[in-house]
């Protein structure tokens, strides 16, 4: 498309929640000409959660957005190694990630709360302090020929309604707009696994930069430095989650999707597992606080479109954290649907391109987490020897190891040949034309 001055007479495209996805969409729509505005429930932004993990898919499209290594390495690290290691201590599978793989973008392991507060800042600074509206919580829809308005509850409890171009439901795992577009969609999938996550001081192990699951499919811990070491003491902050599996045939009973809870209630399961080179009940024990979440995900839905109003990131595609591609699926939806805008402008033709774009794949990868993902193969050692080996050779040969990886990185969308070779999501510099 040709560039086109930005006319802010234009009804905006109206963005329900201010997570990752909700700023990078906000982030794409400024860079190509859409005015929006970000409908965010809480009445205050803060830097939430724990680590995750940025794929180079998701990090190519910051580069695009003006957020370059110089910026993301100060909230997190690039990623040297991915690894699984059997209960027994040794290596199951690993491998380089991000540049050292020969992938033309790294890999990012950074705290989820300061990368969206590093996005928020920049739509304040490039959009103006307008384009997030802090304490309104979209509710619900109205779907018209020409436009849509958002219902609108705020924390005072007035009742708002906004008219939009387009309205994009970013608003999560409860998202209203979900709700409206798929009021028969089935409660929120639980497949019986607990997680506990917490950040620990630590020293980084192996590569320094490397992502760890070690143990079984059932009974595992995952860990990862978010931070560069300490200068003066070498330690870095290292991410980790503590995770069983359990009966699920009653439902979740904690309440809570996520509740704070004391590392006596849970460090029994991992007693004994200190292997020299890393001390887990030590590293659990380390942690100021730790929180408690069931491992849950949604049925996919058949689309994310419903006329003029449309879902992205967890309210589209929620799914078990066991590929870290969650915050990474999310940009990516913001960059297609930017794209879909500018090859066919700010309507419902949009929408439906974008739809067909991702959501049968994204929701075949919610179903390929939700059998364990790229964890899957600590499954197969399960199964083909108990879990205890002297030669994962001879367990699982290393062909058909690289093949399990490969489909997984290709159904992820982070394959690294075709990431490498394939155009920019957005070309610099495009704008969508005003009619």
């Amino acid at each position: 498309m040709s560039e086109t001055q930005n006319n802010t007479s234009r009804p905006p495209v109206l963005i329900a929640g201010g997570g990752i996805g909700g700023m990078s969409l906000a982030l794409t729509l400024h860079q190509i000409g859409v005015p929006c505005v970000v409908h965010e429930a809480v009445a205050e932004l803060r830097p939430l959660g724990v680590g995750i993990n940025l794929q180079p898919n998701a990090v190519r499209e910051l580069y695009e957005l003006g957020f370059d290594d110089a910026v993301l390495d100060t909230i997190g690290i690039q990623a040297c190694e991915w690894a699984l290691v059997g209960r027994n201590g040794r290596d199951v599978y690993c491998e380089p990630r991000g540049l050292v793989a020969g992938y033309r973008w790294p890999q990012y392991s950074v705290h989820r709360g300061q990368l969206q507060m590093l996005l928020y800042r920049a739509v304040l600074e490039r959009l103006g302090p307008d384009a997030v509206r802090l304490g309104q919580r979209v509710v619900g829809y109205r779907n018209h020929e020409d436009g849509v308005t958002a219902l609108i509850e705020t924390r005072d409890g007035r009742r708002l309604e906004t008219p939009g171009a387009l309205l994009v439901g970013a608003d999560g795992l409860h998202s209203a707009v979900r709700a409206q577009m798929h009021p028969a969609q089935p409660p929120i999938h639980w497949g019986g696994a607990i997680m506990w996550r917490g950040t620990t001081r630590g020293v980084p192990i192996r590569s320094g930069a490397s992502f760890v699951g070690l143990g079984s499919l059932g009974q595992r811990v995952v860990f990862y430095p978010i931070s560069p070491p300490d200068a003066a003491t070498g330690l870095a902050t290292i991410n980790w989650i503590a995770e069983i599996t359990v009966d699920n045939s009653r439902g979740w009973s904690q309440g809570d999707w996520n509740r704070r809870v004391d590392v006596g209630e849970f460090i029994h399961h991992f007693e004994g597992w200190n292997y020299g080179w890393l001390d887990v009940p030590a590293m659990l024990r380390g942690a100021g606080e730790v929180f408690e979440y069931p491992m849950i995900d949604r049925d996919p839905v058949p689309t994310w479109v419903d006329h003029r109003v449309a879902l992205l990131g967890d309210a589209a595609h929620v799914m078990y954290p066991v590929g870290s591609n969650g915050a990474s699926q999310a940009i990516v939806d913001a960059r297609v649907l930017g794209a879909a805008l500018l090859e066919h402008g700010v309507g419902p033709a949009a929408l439906r391109g974008y739809d067909d774009r991702l959501c049968a794949d994204i929701s075949a990868l919610v179903l390929r987490n939700r059998g364990a993902g790229p964890f899957g193969l600590l499954g197969l050692v399960d199964e083909r020897c108990g879990g205890v080996f002297d030669d994962i050779e001879r367990v699982i040969p290393a062909a058909e190891r690289d093949a399990f990886m490969a489909r997984y990185k290709a159904a992820a969308g982070f394959a690294m040949e075709a990431l490498n070779a394939a155009p920019p999501t957005i070309a610099p510099g495009a704008r969508v034309r005003v009619p």
